[in-house]
């Protein structure tokens, strides 16, 4: 998924006044439960972006939605938000909060994906490899079960990917089978 820029100005702002307030952790899990809600629920994220639905409507929802299970700081920076005309961006925030807080904690994370569920022995194995790439960073590893990979898999640390999967070993014979040599390259 790719955050818009302007989310991330949002979600340092979130962040800066959390830290401020030392209420980084709590306002995590707010953001945190924030962005599953916008994941799961396609109508939350339709209601967000509808320019009919006007503001108060808007922050009704989210009130009863997210109200009780929420901090002040999290349910005032979302009034601020709404009230900017900028909900729909919630989502993006959410996300982009996420990775500044990673990012403030010094926890990398690693995102595998496998054709089967890893074993413990595996999982440790990735951490480790991490681990070796990012010393002194909490390393953070998620899986992903992508049968389509056939098998191997692909680990992905920030912009870093190694992709040892069957699935890309037979697209690189492939693409070298495709190229005939015997024909003149013009």
């Amino acid at each position: 998924m790719r955050i818009q820029p302007v989310a991330y100005r949002y979600a340092q702002s979130l962040l800066d006044l959390a830290l401020e307030r030392g209420k980084v952790n709590d306002v995590h899990h707010d953001m945190v439960l924030l962005g599953k809600g916008c994941a799961d629920s396609q109508e939350l994220r339709v209601l967000l972006k509808s320019p009919v639905v006007r503001a108060d409507l808007k922050r009704k929802v989210l009130e009863q939605v997210f109200g009780k299970h929420i901090g002040e700081v999290t349910r005032t920076f979302i009034d601020v938000v709404v009230r900017k005309g900028r909900e729909a961006l919630l989502p993006d925030v959410a996300a982009a909060f996420q990775e500044l807080y990673r990012a403030h904690q010094g926890i990398v994370v690693c995102t595998v994906t496998t054709a089967v569920p890893l074993t413990a022995e595996e999982h440790g194995q990735v951490a480790r490899l991490a681990g070796s790439r990012y010393p002194g960073k909490t390393i953070q590893v998620e899986e992903r079960v992508d049968p389509e990979i056939i098998g191997g898999g692909i680990i992905q640390i920030g912009d870093l990917q190694w992709d040892a999967s069957v699935k890309n070993k037979l697209g690189r014979i492939r693409r070298t089978l495709a190229e005939n040599p015997y024909m003149a390259k013009i």
